[in-house]
């Protein structure tokens, strides 16, 4: 039920009764829907009955000293998880028009006592068995420990952003396997379908907001499709929503043993289809590998029973080898799984060695076609959830054309990553932990972030199926102490209460999104101000990482067309291996090299230009010492830059900008028994 707000009345004369109205209606105080007029920042018609915020005074506006946003991110979030799945993994609504009681009610098949809530026991332990009331009472849920329960109703929400949040990442998220093999569900499990109806209820959402607040536009809640949107949305006090996607198969592509099950039509295809929905971020693997890279494993047994479910789903399971690097994937095959069970028979999950830690599956060319047609259409690339293999290649990629939109929003990357994504110019977030493990992991990574000026921010993951952080108890010496005043200064926040319920982040945990300001005063206890004032900083820092993203410009490659030499190709009757193959702009062709260590491969630009980048992509032979050498004239040549540490993959060697018409790759020692190969070099002003 919704109530209309005050009709505007014309101006009349005053009598004694109004008079004395008046004072009685200031004695007992406003009511919600009537003292909402002065105040932007409160709707003008609230549902009634509804949850209550428990936050007063007004959220901060405008821009700090140096003309910078302020406020905390959110930076993975999935509002509409309950849509996702078949429908009904996720119980609950983020809002309803019939209000909060039909929003905020458990799946059916919960009722009467939890006995068929079969993923709340999987996830939780225990018989699954719970209240399934909802509205008004809320005996058993939300909690910090029930995964399987809507923690993002709207007021939550608004409670956050009314606490300080201005940037809220909702991460449009399904799978596909998950919904085929869960017993309940009132949908088909398409992926893309799925995606498509949460985009949709996101702007509904925005809608339903709006009009609270008297019509489109003038709600909090507010969809952005670009930086410039987003710093005027946060500059006015309100929270600026960006669409991101997590899910397994995006367009469609798995793979069914080893074979893809896409095109690059179909990622074209899709990238458009996402980009006109709002889309500016997402992943390209998730959970299972998929035929766009491998992933970073789960561990223990949700790790085995998650492979168990890749090979339901495409007859692989994972694959192992010793890592190349110190970054490494998680461990698995340490634990058993009851989905075991579900194997066919005859059918083992395989043991693995437990000192190949890395996942054999990197980025796939048609994974890397995605990396860069998303490139193209500026949006920024989350690389949580992928193999440190496919990882690894992304930031190559990115590095080698000065690309900024790479994000990690929730702990699933290795930490080793972490510099070189902010040396990039990108984002990093940690996942909602409770506030000593979150201030202890903001505490080793504060140095980086001094270093690169940057900001930081939080994943909560919630409707995610991750658990969030528990009570810290009463007996602390240093619980919460309500009410406590926002970061800012400028806001009261008191317990949260909807319905019979309210809740105590000493007692409760992070059960739910309103207690977000709760647990951020939490860690200023625990961890001190100086990491509430990292994330203080985080929007700021997610808008420079989107906004550098959006102005990229892929640089002029000199190299395009050059005419190109070497000290030797490799013969083969049936593919050519010639040094143009290097600069031809395919990467499916590449100049190859006798086997030997002494071995060139020279470009002639065709003028004298400005080089201070050369990229090199190696094919598997690789050069491990090599020298970049520019001249002027074809014969007298200078070492630009070098190295003896070479490793393969995709090299970037940046220098000092210096005229030259000619480039050379010399070889010095090989990183393999065979020759110097090249798939595509490079050439670039800086």
């Amino acid at each position: 039920m919704t109530i209309a707000g005050r009709p505007y009345r014309r101006h009349r004369q005053i009598t004694v009764v109004s008079l004395l109205l008046l004072v009685l209606s200031m004695t007992l105080g406003p009511t919600p829907s009537s003292a909402a007029g002065a105040d932007w920042w409160n709707p003008t018609a609230r549902p009634a009955p509804d949850s209550r915020i428990n936050v007063t005074g007004e959220p901060f506006t405008g821009t700090n000293a140096q003309g910078e946003v302020r406020g905390f991110v959110d930076a993975h979030d999935h509002l509409f998880a309950n849509e996702a799945f078949g429908g009904r993994l996720i119980c609950g609504k983020v809002f309803s028009e019939a209000g909060v009681a039909d929003a905020l009610k458990d799946c059916p098949e919960h009722y009467p006592d939890g006995s068929l809530a079969v993923f709340d026991y999987i996830t939780k332990g225990g018989d699954g068995r719970h209240d399934p009331v909802g509205w008004p009472t809320f005996k058993d849920w939300p909690a910090h420990d029930s995964l399987t329960h809507q923690q993002n109703y709207y007021a939550w929400v608004e409670r956050a952003w009314r606490g300080g949040q201005r940037v809220l990442v909702n991460d449009l998220v399904t799978n596909g396997v998950i919904c085929s093999v869960y017993f309940f569900k009132d949908r088909g499990c398409d992926e893309m379908t799925s995606i498509r109806l949460q985009a949709k209820l996101t702007y509904d959402l925005q809608a339903y907001v709006d009009k609270m607040y008297g019509g489109t536009g003038k709600g909090w809640f507010r969809i952005v499709t670009d930086s410039a949107q987003a710093r005027q949305v946060i500059t006015q006090g309100k929270l600026a929503v960006i669409l991101g996607v997590e899910t397994s198969e995006p367009f469609g592509c798995k793979q069914v043993l080893d074979i893809a099950q896409c095109s690059r039509e179909d990622i074209d295809k899709g990238l458009d289809e996402l980009y006109s929905l709002g889309v500016r971020s997402m992943f390209l693997c998730h959970k299972f590998d998929n035929a766009l890279c491998g992933v970073r494993f789960d561990e223990g047994g949700l790790g085995t029973a998650i492979n168990v479910g890749q090979f339901l789903s495409t007859g692989t399971f994972w694959k192992t080898e010793k890592c190349t690097g110190p970054q490494h994937d998680n461990p698995i095959g340490t634990a058993a799984s009851a989905a075991e069970k579900d194997l066919p028979a005859g059918v083992e999950v395989p043991g693995y060695d437990e000192n190949a830690q890395c996942n054999v599956r990197g980025l796939s060319d048609l994974g890397e076609y995605a990396v860069r047609g998303m490139m193209q259409r500026k949006m920024m690339l989350e690389i949580d959830h992928m193999s440190v293999k496919a990882t690894g290649r992304v930031l190559d990629i990115f590095e080698s054309a000065s690309y900024p939109g790479v994000l990690s929003s929730h702990s699933w990357m290795d930490l080793d990553w972490t510099e070189r994504v902010y040396g990039l110019g990108g984002f990093v977030a940690q996942y909602m932990n409770g506030s000593e493990g979150f201030s202890a992991e903001a505490k080793r990574t504060d140095a980086l972030r001094d270093k690169y000026g940057v900001g930081y921010g939080f994943g909560t993951d919630m409707n995610g199926v991750g658990g969030w952080p528990a009570p810290r108890g009463t007996g602390t010496a240093n619980p919460v102490t309500y009410p406590f005043r926002s970061v800012d200064g400028g806001s009261l926040i008191d317990r949260q209460t909807t319905g019979e319920r309210t809740w105590d982040l000493n007692t409760d945990g992070a059960a739910h999104y309103g207690l977000v300001p709760d647990w951020i005063e939490d860690i200023r206890l625990v961890g001190g101000q100086d990491v509430v004032d990292d994330l203080f900083r985080g929007a700021e820092s997610y808008l420079d990482t989107w906004g550098g993203t959006e102005t990229h410009r892929a640089g002029v490659d000199l190299a395009e067309g050059a005419t190109a030499s070497a000290s030797s190709q490799e013969w083969n009757p049936f593919t050519s291996y010639a040094a143009g193959r290097a600069v031809d702009g395919d990467l499916a062709t590449r100049w190859a090299g006798d086997w030997s260590d002494d071995q060139w491969l020279r470009l002639d630009l065709g003028a004298t230009n400005l080089v201070g980048r050369v990229t090199l992509d190696w094919e598997r032979a690789y050069g491990k010492s090599y020298r970049i050498q520019l001249s002027a004239d074809g014969q007298n040549w200078r070492t630009a830059w070098s190295t003896t540490t070479g490793d393969g993959g995709l090299d970037t060697a940046r220098f000092t900008g210096t005229p030259a018409r000619y480039v050379r790759v010399q070889g010095v020692e090989r990183g393999t028994e065979w020759g110097y190969s090249l798939r595509e070099v490079g050439v670039h002003s800086g």
